[in-house]
C-alpha cells in the first residue's frame, strides 16, 4: 500500500459511492444517466484532488449487479490512478463483485496507511433493502480494531448505522447497528464511520467519533423527508484528510458542472 511522501502528511482519501451502474451504457435512474454522472464527478475529482491516497466505494457500485456495470466502475475509477477499496451496497452482488475483482486488492477489508487503519465492512444482506453486519463481519472488525496498536481507525459500510432524520429511510439502515456502536465506544482510537446508501450528505459528531454519509455519484435522496423523495441536488462525492494525530478534515463537492435533468415520468428507483 502507498504510503504518504511524508510521515507526518495526511493521508487523502476520496470516497465515491452509489454509482448505480448498469451493464447498458445508456441505463438511467429516472431519467439520469448513471455512467454520465459517475464521469462528471470523477472529472471534478481529477480537477480538484490530484494526489488520491486512497479511493473507497461504499457499494451500489451497481445496478444490476452484473459484471459489465464492475468492470465498467473499475475502468472508469482507474483513471484516478488511487489504489481502491469496495464493499457491497443492497443493490450488489458479492460474489460477482468478488469475480470481477480476483486477483486485486479490491474487496480487502483492512488497509492501513499512513497512521491509519480503514476497515471496510460487508453490511448487505442478500435479497433484502436493509443492512446487517453478520457475525463474520463483526469478527472481522473486532480483529482489526484489537490488533490496530496505535492506528487510528475509520470504518466504513454502506448502510447507515444512525438516524439521518429520514423516516423513511430507518427501515432500510443497519439493523444491528448497536453491536457497530458498542465496539465504536470500545475502542478510542475509532475517529470515523463512513456509509452511503442514503444519497446525501449528512454528518454528525458523537462522543468525539464523526458519522458522516455522502452524495451519491447519480440521484439523490431529499434530507429530512418523511416518505421516498428525490432531490435536485446534483451528484457529488465527498474528500477525507487524515491526519498523523488523529484528526479528521472533510467535505462534500457537488459536480457543478452537471446539467440535471430528471424524469420524474420514468420507472422509479
Amino acid at each position: 500500500m502507498p504510503q504518504p511522501n511524508h510521515p507526518h502528511a495526511p493521508i487523502n482519501v476520496v470516497q465515491l459511492t452509489d454509482a448505480h451502474l448498469f451493464a447498458d451504457p445508456a441505463g438511467t435512474l429516472l431519467g439520469l444517466n448513471t455512467r454520465g454522472s459517475l464521469q462528471h464527478v470523477i472529472d471534478q475529482v481529477h480537477r480538484e484532488q490530484p494526489a488520491i491516497d486512497l479511493l473507497l466505494c461504499t457499494g451500489d457500485l451497481s445496478q444490476d449487479a452484473s459484471a459489465t456495470a464492475y468492470r465498467a466502475f473499475a475502468e472508469m475509477t482507474a483513471t484516478l490512478r488511487a489504489p481502491a477499496r469496495w464493499l457491497p451496497g443492497n443493490h450488489d452482488q458479492a460474489r460477482v463483485m468478488a469475480e470481477v475483482a480476483q486477483g486485486t486488492d479490491l474487496l480487502q477489508s483492512v488497509t492501513d496507511v499512513g497512521n491509519w487503519r480503514i476497515i471496510m465492512l460487508d453490511s448487505a444482506v442478500v435479497g433484502a433493502t436493509h443492512g446487517l453486519l453478520a457475525p463474520a463481519q463483526l469478527a472481522v472488525l473486532d480483529q482489526a480494531l484489537n490488533s490496530a496498536s496505535q492506528r487510528h481507525s475509520l470504518i466504513c459500510c454502506h448502510h447507515q448505522p444512525v438516524d439521518i432524520g429520514c423516516a423513511w429511510m430507518a427501515p432500510i439502515g443497519l439493523r444491528n447497528s448497536d453491536e457497530l456502536l458498542q465496539r465504536v465506544q470500545a475502542h478510542p482510537q475509532v475517529r470515523a464511520v463512513l456509509w452511503g446508501h442514503v444519497h446525501q450528505a449528512f454528518e454528525q459528531t458523537r462522543d468525539g467519533v464523526r458519522y458522516m454519509a455522502t452524495p451519491s455519484t447519480c440521484i439523490q435522496f431529499a434530507p429530512g423527508s418523511v416518505d421516498f423523495k428525490v432531490s435536485e441536488e446534483l451528484p457529488g462525492y465527498r474528500w477525507l484528510r487524515l491526519h498523523a494525530d488523529g484528526q479528521l478534515e472533510t467535505g462534500v463537492e457537488r459536480a457543478l458542472d452537471y446539467v440535471l435533468q430528471l424524469d420524474f415520468n420514468s420507472p422509479g428507483y
